[in-house]
Formats: C-alpha cells, structure tokens, sequence
C-alpha cells in the first residue's frame, strides 16, 4: 500500500555534514525516497530509514545524470509509489538550486510540496574564511550572482555589481574568472581582494587569495576547480592570512 504522497526540498549546506539544519535531519528520517545532488555530503544518507531508496540526481559543470525535467518527473512518480520523497540539495534549494522550479512542478501535478531551507555556500564559505560579506566602513551591502547566464556568458549584473562597492559572490564562475577580473579591471579597481574557495567546509578545502590582477595566477598555482566560489570585495583583506600572502606574492 502507497503512503500519502508529498515532497520536502532540503538543503544540505554547503558540504560539511554537520551544516544541515535539525528540521532537514527529521526530513530525512521520514524519507522513502531521497533524491540527492552531486553536491550533497553521502554521509546524510545515513540519517534516513534503512529501508529508504536513495538516488543520485547529481549535476556538475557538463556533466548531468539526469536533465532537470526528469528530476521533476521522478520526483512526482517516486512520491506517487512510495510516499514521502526528500529532494536533497547542496545549500539552499533557492539560490541557483532550481527549488522554486521543482516546487511548481509538484503542484502542477498536485502533489503536496515543502521547503526546509540550507545554509547557502554563497554566504557561509564567506563567514567560515572570517571574510565578512558586510563590515561598518566598508561594505553596507552584498550581491549574489551567477558566473553565467544560461546562455554562458556573464551575467549582466556582474558589470553592474562591478560599479559599486558592494561585496560580490559568484557561484558556479571559476571558468569565466578571467572574464571576471577583465570586467573589474577595466572599472579600474585591479588591487581589489578576491578570494576563490574551493569544496568549502570539507577537508580537501583550498582557498586562493590574491587581487583582481593576481588571482588567476594564484588560482592556477594552487591547482583549484570547480566547484569553488569566488568572493570579491574589499571585505576580503580581513581573511587572517590575505596579508602575509600578498607579502608574499611581491616579494616573489
């Protein structure tokens, strides 16, 4: 017999298990099915009923299981035929997580839907480097912005962004960073910190810091990959080691 069928969209925070909210933990004890992206920590898997089907739905860079229209099918079918289906998100569902789209698909096709916020890589990896995304006297605001639209090319907003002295965080931009530093550059604002953060909250953590008009050096010098978040802003020289490592890159 199908139990009561419905959808809970989760955020499993930026990497680090321990990053997920306790409502998410409960979720996921109730799941019957968990469908989870490639971002997703697997060791979250263990917190579900032994009995639950897990599914990887992952997506990174190019390479896709599975489109997002059949994300949305399967979450729709496995609610249907086994009751309650958790859609495990890496941060937050709503911020370039597609959540909102997933929710509306769900009620096109009158399936009971819920969100449980995450913590969003865009804000925490800032705060977990001591890089505050304010400070009083230098920063009063913050931006979010994808490193490219989906016709891959950079967003529009980032050149705006780049005319003001707001801190700017960019997801998913590590290929489009010389184009990044070309847009900052050009505003005239080469000596301004940025800081690229590469698999935040884990282990494997690497982190470049540089300016405008060194950090694709360093990034290349530190081997670093996607996934990884670029944060840039004057706010980034209070990382404890920006200093010393400009230091370091002069006297080099």
């Amino acid at each position: 017999m199908n139990r009561y069928p419905k959808i809970t969209l989760v955020g499993a925070g930026p990497g680090d298990a321990d990053l997920i909210s306790l409502k998410g933990l409960k979720a996921l004890a109730t799941a019957d099915v968990v469908l989870y992206d490639a971002l997703v920590n697997e060791a979250l898997l263990e917190y579900t009923p032994k009995e639950a089907v897990h599914v990887f739905v992952g997506k990174r860079a190019n390479h896709h299981a599975y489109s997002q229209q059949q994300i949305n099918e399967m979450m729709v079918a496995y609610a249907r035929s086994h009751g309650h289906v958790v859609r495990l998100k890496g941060g937050d569902p709503f911020v370039f997580g597609r959540g909102g789209e997933e929710l509306d698909f769900a009620a096109k096709h009158h399936i009971p839907a819920a969100a449980i916020p995450g913590v969003s890589s865009a804000i925490a990896l800032a705060g977990l480097q001591g890089i505050p995304l304010t400070y009083r006297g230098i920063s009063e605001s913050f931006w979010v912005i994808t490193g490219a639209t989906t016709a891959g090319v950079v967003s529009d907003d980032l050149y705006a962004a780049a005319k003001t002295n707001a801190t700017v965080v960019v997801l998913m931009g590590l290929n489009k960073l010389a184009e990044i530093t070309g847009i900052y550059q050009r505003e005239g604002k080469g000596g301004l910190p940025v800081a690229v953060v590469q698999n935040g909250s884990l282990p494997d953590e690497k982190v470049a810091l540089g300016t405008m008009d060194t950090i694709s050096a360093r990034v290349k010098q530190l081997q670093i990959a996607a996934p990884a978040v670029i944060i840039i802003g004057d706010v980034v020289a209070k990382h404890e080691h920006f200093a010393v490592q400009q230091h370091n890159s002069i006297a080099v």
